[in-house]
C-alpha cells in the first residue's frame, strides 16, 4: 500500500512524526475535502491555554463535496493579521522564535488562493527549516494500492498520545500539552526540534 496524505494546517507533532519517517511522501488533492479537520486549523499554546486558530474557506454552493484541490481560501476577512499576532503573542518569548520569524512571516502576508498549495509550502518550508529534505511526490490518479492518511488530519484524537514533554512558554500555568503544532516545538527546541519529533513515539 502507498500512504496518500493530504497537507494540513501548521501540522501537529503526530503528523510531523509520521512525516519525517517516510522515505517517499504522496501527497494529493484528489481525495474529498473534510469539514472540522486538521486541514484548515491547528492548535497553539497561548496565555490562556490552547489557542485554536482556523484558515476559513470558500465554501461550495453546488452541493458536491469538493475535493482538497479544490478548497480556496476566503480573504474576506484578515485571517493572515490575526494568525500572525496570535503566534507572536504566544511565542514571542520563546527561546527560537526570532530565529525563525523571517522565513515564515510572508505565509502571513502573501495571499495564496488554494489551501493546499499553501498548506504545502508552508510544510516544505517547515522541512527546510528543520533541515531535513521532504522527498514527496503529488499524485493525480487514485487507485486500490493508495491508502489515504487520514487519521493524520482529525482534530479529535483517537488514540492517547503521550510523547515526552519539553519545556513550553505557559507550562508554568497549565503543564505540559503535547501534540500541538509543530511551532510549539520549533520556537521552543530550535535546532533539537527534528531530533525530538524523530524520537517521538507515536
Amino acid at each position: 500500500m502507498i500512504p496518500l496524505l493530504c497537507p494540513a494546517y501548521l501540522p501537529n507533532i503526530n503528523y510531523f512524526n509520521w512525516l519525517l519517517k517516510q522515505e517517499l511522501v504522496c501527497f494529493s488533492g484528489e481525495t474529498y475535502y473534510q469539514k472540522q479537520t486538521y486541514r484548515n486549523r491547528t492548535l497553539l499554546y497561548g496565555a490562556n491555554g490552547i489557542l485554536r486558530l482556523t484558515i476559513p474557506i470558500k465554501h461550495h454552493h453546488n452541493g458536491i463535496k469538493p475535493k482538497d484541490k479544490e478548497v480556496l481560501i476566503a480573504y474576506d476577512m484578515n485571517w493572515q493579521k490575526q494568525h500572525w499576532k496570535s503566534l507572536c503573542s504566544a511565542y514571542r518569548s520563546s527561546p527560537y522564535f526570532e530565529f525563525y520569524e523571517t522565513d515564515l512571516y510572508p505565509f502571513f502576508k502573501e495571499k495564496k488562493p488554494s489551501l493546499f498549495e499553501y498548506n504545502l509550502q508552508l510544510i516544505e518550508k517547515l522541512m527546510e527549516l528543520m533541515d531535513i529534505p521532504l522527498n514527496f511526490k503529488r499524485t493525480e490518479t487514485l487507485t486500490e494500492e493508495h491508502q489515504p492518511m487520514e487519521v493524520l488530519l482529525l482534530a479529535k484524537e483517537t488514540t492517547p498520545y503521550n510523547p515526552e514533554p519539553y519545556t513550553q512558554v505557559f507550562s508554568d500555568k497549565f503543564g505540559f500539552l503535547p501534540n500541538l503544532s509543530i511551532l510549539d516545538a520549533l520556537f521552543n527546541l530550535g535546532p533539537n526540534c527534528a531530533n525530538y519529533i524523530l524520537n517521538t513515539k507515536s
